[in-house]
């Protein structure tokens, strides 16, 4: 099934894979650490200080988030570094999160100009 094929339905071996991404995005640690992925790789430890978790916990995330294809590892010594699989899943990240400020009060940081960067980092010290 080709996906640029809008108009016609998805096979459901598709929408069960669709399915499978959205509940992954739904919990708020995997969200969070998907955020802090969108423009960097980073260590579990390094993720746990960014999303305020214990290490553990935070690698049981990305467990599941690497099972469902959307982050990926590298290894640097002894050293794991994680990063969002594809551009598709950063583009799904960051429209999420764009489309979740315009729920909020004022114009949204993104219509502001601000970069993603300094989006996730005020985000992250709030």
């Amino acid at each position: 099934m080709n996906a640029d094929s809008r108009s016609a339905p998805l096979d459901e071996d598709q929408v069960g894979l669709v399915v499978e991404v959205f509940r992954m995005l739904a919990d708020h640690t995997r969200v969070q650490v998907l955020w802090a992925l969108v423009d960097r790789e980073l260590s579990v430890n390094d993720l746990a200080g960014q999303v305020g978790k214990p290490a553990p916990s935070v690698s049981q995330h990305l467990a599941k988030l690497r099972m469902a294809r959307l982050v990926r590892t590298r290894r640097a010594g002894t050293t794991i570094y994680y990063s969002l699989e594809n551009e598709h899943v950063r583009q799904l990240v960051v429209d999420a999160v764009h489309n979740a400020e315009h729920a909020g009060p004022g114009v949204p940081a993104h219509h502001r100009g601000e970069p993603v960067r300094e989006l996730r980092d005020k985000a992250a010290s709030e």
